[in-house]
């Protein structure tokens, strides 16, 4: 199957030299489950148009610095694309800037917290309603970097993955055609471990060297990419 992936944000500059633009690690998260799945990468910042939503097999929307609240010349076109997929019950992934942008097109409400920065590996709930998660899995531990969240779902939007810094940190929609989740299952390690570093300044010393030791945490990145693949090869 086609897959196309969205690209709203890049790395870091600080970063660049080092690690992979975003849709690159999309692609290698879902090699790695042989799922036959054919990425087409839409660069929207370098001006690139928005395919049409309905002719298109399946939709991700990665990750990005923008804020939903951003005046950016590409994002109501994006959200209309988003609703116009809806509509057409085009498949669709969101993650972290896509998790929030999805849920704001379709009615949600989503801001800076208040909590501040969401950095290193958390902690997620697992709510048992959709049938893309192993079975018996309740809890999954990934990387998330992000201040905005989604601070209530769409009316047609409901919780599959929470914790108390983030309660609604995964969505899956009526329908079962969109699913979204706040943190970031794309990263690999050490790349969460640069953008902690990146985050010096801007958050306490004592939250950088919180985040990095919650990196010890074992990932379970595998888990919910795996969920993914499935959601979008069935």
């Amino acid at each position: 199957m086609y897959l196309t992936i969205i690209e709203t944000g890049l790395v870091p500059e600080p970063l660049r030299g080092r690690f992979r633009p975003y849709p690159e690690m999309f692609a290698t998260m879902l090699a790695r489950h042989g799922a036959g799945i054919t990425p087409r990468f839409v660069p929207v910042l370098e001006g690139a148009p928005l395919p049409d939503p309905a002719k298109q097999e399946a939709v991700l929307i990665t990750g990005s610095p923008a804020g939903v609240y951003d005046p950016l010349p590409w994002m109501n076109p994006l959200r209309d694309f988003i609703r116009q997929a809806h509509e057409s019950g085009t498949k669709m992934v969101g993650i972290c800037f896509g998790h929030q942008i999805i849920a704001d097109a379709l009615g949600g409400d989503v801001r800076k917290s208040e909590k501040g920065w969401g950095l290193g590996r958390h902690v997620y709930d697992v709510m048992p309603v959709h049938p893309h998660f192993v079975p018996g899995v309740e809890k999954l531990a990934i990387a998330c970097s992000h201040q905005d969240q989604v601070i209530a779902p769409p009316p047609m939007a409901r919780v599959i993955l929470r914790n108390e810094f983030a309660p609604n940190a995964g969505l899956v929609y009526a329908g079962g055609k969109i699913l979204s989740f706040q943190p970031h299952p794309e990263f690999e390690d050490d790349y969460a471990s640069a953008l902690i570093d990146l985050r010096r300044g801007k958050v306490s010393d004592d939250t950088v060297e919180a985040a990095h030791d919650s990196m010890k945490t074992r990932s379970d990145s595998v888990v919910l990419s795996g969920a993914i693949s499935r959601f979008l090869t069935s």
